[in-house]
């Protein structure tokens, strides 16, 4: 007879709330019972019991994780300036872990958390659910096969938009593109960046408390380049209301003979031009879609973007917890994405590249002249 699994949800209504789905993925999921949740919001609190199905409900997720002996909790809230406390508090009571990113608000809290969670061998997961789209491994494989030639650099871009752009983009947006980054070139190496606001470099009288929980943020426009220790260059840029319709937000793989593109989300459609110029105008070469299925042909799954990464994700945090490995992606990848963040900021503050572990595990804005 299967396991069932007991999980239990933390979210926070009205401030982050449930995430991208996080709350209703485990529906979808065989031999799960979700046996309760919490939010300090009791209305939220309301809703969420009916939406989730849940036993329980708590308004406190600290008396949750006491009583009800969950073996998997979801994370959910976007907002990130309590996810340090709440991964801890599972971590206390033996709980694996589905996470909403950004992962957390420094180096620090990372390091602490990654720490708590080896000396209780237990898995955590963050939804950077462009890790779980089948198009990965195709691509992955149309680069072994040389298809793209020798891969040149990557670029990428967030979201852009008039809110966000910029230093904001970088933490909620761009920590999808970042981690992608990785999925295709490793490691990082080092990192250089710049940061401005309003065409000046940043200093300490721009910084000011973030949106969602982030913290301490600043600028309107970030320029970063990342060294891989593959000997890629990877970069990333976002510019308040530089986004375009539609949107840029995605990463291109530049190879001698070709160009791979990734649009940001789980089975969104990822595209191949086989020509060496870059430029389908230049050579008879068109966009060739990829989906699950291969290059050129339709997509045969048909799954809402979030929902199919949620689940994909939450089926390989299963396994990995069985068969007692990393889930894709991991707390390790988080912590990585992290610090490429956490490098720009820091990179601009020492004016120059900075090595990558970070020597400095604490916010750099907070140290800025």
């Amino acid at each position: 007879m299967a396991k069932t699994w007991r999980v239990a949800i933390i979210g926070r209504t009205g401030h982050g709330n449930y995430g991208h789905g996080l709350d209703t993925v485990w529906s979808h999921v065989p031999n799960v019972e979700v046996v309760a949740v919490a939010d300090d919001n009791k209305s939220g609190l309301a809703s969420a019991l009916r939406r989730t199905g849940a036993k329980k409900s708590y308004l406190d997720y600290r008396e949750m994780l006491k009583e009800e002996r969950a073996e998997i909790v979801a994370v959910a809230s976007r907002w990130i300036d309590r996810h340090h406390e709440m991964l801890l508090e599972c971590a206390e009571h033996g709980c694996h872990v589905y996470m909403e990113k950004p992962f957390v608000r420094s180096m620090a809290e990372a390091d602490d958390v990654i720490n708590q969670f080896e000396m209780k061998h237990l898995k955590l997961a963050i939804a950077h659910t462009n890790r779980y789209s089948p198009q990965l491994d195709i691509a992955r494989r149309l680069i072994a096969d040389g298809v793209i030639g020798d891969v040149l650099e990557i670029r990428a871009r967030g979201k852009e938009d008039a809110r966000r752009g910029g230093g904001e983009d970088l933490w909620v947006l761009g920590t999808h593109m970042l981690d992608l980054m990785r999925a295709f070139a490793g490691d990082v190496q080092s990192i250089y960046a710049t940061v401005r606001q309003d065409g000046k470099p940043v200093d300490a009288s721009h910084v000011q408390e973030g949106n969602e929980g982030i913290g301490p943020l600043a600028g309107d426009a970030i320029d970063a380049m990342y060294r891989f220790e593959n000997g890629i260059t990877g970069w990333f840029a976002s510019h308040r209301g530089a986004g375009g319709r539609p949107s840029r937000f995605g990463l291109k793989i530049f190879g001698s003979q070709g160009v791979i593109q990734f649009q940001s989300g789980y089975l969104r459609t990822a595209f191949l031009l086989r020509s060496p110029a870059w430029a389908s105008g230049l050579t008879p070469a068109k966009w060739e879609p990829i989906s699950s299925a291969g290059v050129g042909k339709p997509e045969p799954i048909k799954v809402e973007t979030h929902a199919g990464g949620n689940q994909a994700a939450v089926l390989d945090l299963l396994s990995a917890i069985v068969e007692d490995r990393q889930p894709i992606s991991s707390m390790y990848d988080a912590r990585a994405a992290t610090e490429m963040i956490a490098g720009v900021f820091e990179s601009h503050r020492q004016k120059g590249p900075v090595d990558v572990p970070l020597e400095n595990r604490q916010n750099p804005l907070t140290m800025l002249d």
